[in-house]
């Protein structure tokens, strides 16, 4: 496992990081607990939660994942793990979370870390991200701005005053941003150099074979400002392991939340796929594995989030952090890209 730095902050993240968003649906806490106890077993240091979570979300469930992860995690030498968490932004249908609204004001900021601190029995998160923007923006496979959506929107600066307090007090180390537009993370970067304030040191971005948008304009954005993509999604929801390309298992997350298909079940997607796994097989690759080492292999992603909702899942992604794929495999991954270029953004 190698160890990647993290915008320029002092962490150094293993370039795998645990994802949880199955705790506590897809994944019981014991089961859980597995997965913590061999990811760190393979050296992963990083571990990613949300307050939301697990998905798919609902009020039964919520906060779920962290309270896993914190039972996990009282029993590790707290400075050998780096713990990153989000907070839940508003217009997703999430107003159970806090009472709603879910405007990311001081007083909803304030008790979303007091509360996944709560939840994780540690008294600081190593990396507290925004989940996603407070303002009008397209997420989640939406493609388009549309000014006529605009609503009322806390500031950015704002925002970013009311974490750096919360860095001052002890209960945050570094600032992250996720599902964030070049324009987003251009003024967090402006707030935090004009008026003294926490710079955003990672951003958290969908970034797979089948959604290359990052590297439109968000690359050169986080190069020039040193800030670090973490790349979630690496295998698409899992269509880049092939596994949906007959018929879906029942088990399978697209199977049992079949809300997330608007994102992966878009014209020219399958063929994509089907593309991406027929190269994995002529070279006798696991197209898991190169979906993962692909993302790895970016020189802008820091961390590759993973997610299993088995421990035989599990090793397989980790394992495949010894791949590294030959100089004719990429450029025929980017043939592929030429015919199907990010069918799922």
């Amino acid at each position: 496992m190698r160890y990647r730095p993290l915008g320029d902050s002092d962490l150094k993240v293993s370039e795998i990081c645990l994802g949880t968003m199955t705790f506590g649906e897809q994944n019981s806490e014991r089961e859980a607990h597995q997965q913590l106890d061999c990811a760190l077993a393979h050296g992963v240091n990083f571990i990613n939660a949300a307050e939301m979570y697990p998905v798919q979300g609902r009020p039964e469930t919520q906060g779920r994942t962290e309270a896993i992860v914190g039972s996990w995690l009282k029993r590790q030498a707290r400075d050998k793990v780096i713990v990153a968490t989000k907070v839940t932004g508003p217009a997703r249908g999430f107003d159970w979370i806090r009472g709603g609204p879910l405007h990311l004001d001081r007083a909803n900021i304030e008790q979303a870390l007091n509360g996944s601190l709560e939840r994780l029995q540690t008294d600081y998160v190593d990396l507290y991200q925004i989940h996603w923007p407070d303002r009008n923006v397209p997420m989640f496979g939406q493609t388009a701005y549309d000014p006529a959506r605009e609503r009322p929107t806390v500031p950015i600066e704002e925002q970013l005053a009311v974490l750096a307090d919360l860095v001052r007090a002890g209960k945050i180390r570094y600032v992250g941003v996720s599902n964030e537009t070049p324009w987003g993370l251009g003024r967090f970067l402006r707030a935090a150099e004009t008026r003294g304030l926490p710079r955003v040191v990672s951003l958290q971005s969908a970034y797979n074979l089948i959604n290359r948008v990052f590297e439109l304009g968000l690359a050169e954005m986080c190069h020039r400002e040193n800030v670090s993509l973490l790349a979630y999604s690496p295998l698409g929801f899992g269509l880049l392991t092939g596994k949906y390309l007959d018929a879906a298992p029942e088990q399978a997350r697209l199977s049992m939340f079949p809300a997330f298909g608007g994102r992966y079940r878009k014209p020219n997607v399958e063929q994509a796929v089907a593309a991406y796994c027929a190269l994995a097989r002529s070279r006798n690759l696991s197209p898991a594995a190169m979906a993962l080492a692909f993302v790895r292999s970016r020189w802008f992603v820091a961390g590759t989030i993973i997610g299993a909702t088995s421990l035989a899942q599990l090793e397989e992604n980790l394992g495949s952090v010894e791949l590294e794929l030959s100089e004719e495999v990429l450029r025929e991954i980017d043939a592929i890209h030429a015919r199907f270029p990010s069918p799922a953004p």
